[in-house]
């Protein structure tokens, strides 16, 4: 019988080799992924930053390149297209990433002009190879020829949607939307406050933590929100511990205007539709403790519904329900929210790059859906019951236009005036619907219908 042979002691695998310059290389990689494989920035980059051990100004400096990038990705590459001998599109996609980034440096940022045009063209050649790295000098040195309000006075058009489409960075479909919701008077602010930083907005879950245990400064509109100046959320060890979390304060009050609305009998029993990751569902689940209520929450997706689980507390169960199947006898629920999927355009401070994923059929696509689920929620309230209906995103295809069409086949329900169970938040439209805006409220741009079962 053959001897077999040791393998010797067993060798540790190497660790993976830390970049040469570790900033840049994870904006680089988070713009990647997000183009790869559709990953979420907002989700990827804290895991890139633990796992390199950035912290401090580095990861503010990655956080500010990946973000910048990705907001002005239209801008940068009308700018690219006239500095470059080939069509941007014919860019391969890992060198493209480098320009891009290469060019918010430049025309986003204070980092000198030869540092940033240096590291760009050091990214490009660990990336693309030598002869790339010649290519991106080449262009971003053009860049570096003239500031951004310089570049924006050659490369912007001069119809109106075009021009606001290359200085605020938004696809021209996304512009004319905004337009029709917002009016002409108030788009260019509306794409303004796209663009910038969104303050960090805590919620101290009810029955479980309180805005003084959270610091920051308590929020102008939510009793239960606070404003973060600095530092990582996970810091506080309320959040740390699942007893607050991170959440716009317009997702906090549209959950909290469900539960304002004054019941005819019982008010025991409450849905949520759609849960899913479970922000909402869980600061319901507060206030349904604190009235002697129950929630029940559901997602099609179990992998959401185990992050609901996570969220919710004691006064909630959670269960893996397909929302425009019913599964629950009509009329089961006094409360009802359908927090429906959306193109996620109300967002974009805070999802950047949302606005280069979907295009303008994707609207079309979740209207059947959208229609769905709000007639499942309507059919699963008991008369005397309401249903709110909530979107992030206010174009008036996810909005007015699925609560209009719905509605137009019933004559059991009626609508209610929002705005007025949301008192002490100015601008928010002559009702019966409320709508949130960036550029008025500093918060997410979410869309609120309140609906009785007569």
């Amino acid at each position: 019988m053959p001897q077999q042979r040791s393998s010797g002691p067993h060798k540790p695998k190497p660790k993976p080799k830390r970049p040469r310059d570790p900033v840049r290389r994870t904006a680089f990689d988070v713009l990647q992924a997000v183009d790869d494989r559709d990953a979420y920035a907002n989700l990827l980059l804290p895991s890139l930053l633990r796992e390199r051990g950035l912290s401090g100004r580095d990861a503010a400096l990655a956080t500010e390149l990946t973000y910048g990038t990705l907001r002005g990705r239209g801008t940068y590459d009308a700018v690219l297209g006239m500095c470059s001998d080939r069509p941007v599109a014919k860019i391969d996609l890992p060198l493209l990433n480098v320009l891009r980034l290469g060019s918010h440096q430049l025309l986003g940022t204070r980092i000198p002009p030869h540092a940033a045009v240096g590291t760009a063209v050091d990214l490009a050649r660990s990336v693309s190879g030598p002869g790339q790295a010649k290519f991106a000098n080449a262009v971003l040195r053009k860049v570096a020829a003239r500031d951004r309000d310089a570049w924006l006075a050659i490369v912007a058009p001069d119809d109106e949607v075009g021009r606001l489409s290359i200085v605020h960075s938004h696809p021209r479909w996304i512009v004319n939307a905004l337009r029709d919701a917002a009016g002409a008077d108030e788009v260019e602010a509306l794409l303004a406050a796209d663009n910038e930083r969104p303050r960090v907005t805590l919620v101290a879950r009810p029955g479980r933590s309180t805005v003084a245990e959270l610091g920051g400064e308590p929020a102008a509109y939510s009793p239960y929100a606070a404003y973060l100046a600095e530092g990582d959320p996970a810091a506080v060890p309320a959040v740390a511990e699942g007893r607050a979390a991170v959440q716009d304060e317009a997702s906090q009050l549209v959950a909290l205007a469900l539960t304002r609305v004054e019941l005819d009998g019982p008010d025991g029993r409450w849905l949520d539709l759609c849960a899913g990751p479970g922000g909402k569902a869980a600061l319901l689940s507060g206030l349904a403790g604190e009235r002697d209520a129950r929630l029940l929450a559901c997602d099609l997706q179990p992998h959401r519904a185990r992050l609901v689980r996570r969220s919710v507390g004691p006064a909630a169960a959670v269960a893996v329900v397909d929302g425009t199947q019913a599964a629950w006898r009509p009329g089961a629920f006094d409360r009802v929210l359908a927090d429906v999927p959306c193109s996620g355009l109300g967002a974009l401070r805070r999802r950047p790059e949302a606005r280069w994923r979907r295009g303008p059929e994707s609207i079309a696509e979740l209207g059947p859906l959208q229609r769905s689920l709000l007639t499942s929620a309507l059919e699963a309230v008991r008369p005397g019951g309401v249903v709110a209906y909530v979107t992030c995103s206010p174009h008036l295809a996810e909005t007015r236009v699925v609560v209009d069409d719905v509605l137009r086949r019933r004559e059991d329900v009626e609508r209610l005036d929002a705005p007025s169970y949301l008192e002490g938040v100015p601008d928010l439209g002559d009702g019966p619907y409320a709508q949130f805006w960036p550029h008025r409220h500093g918060t997410d741009a979410m869309f609120l219908a309140l609906l009785r079962r007569r």
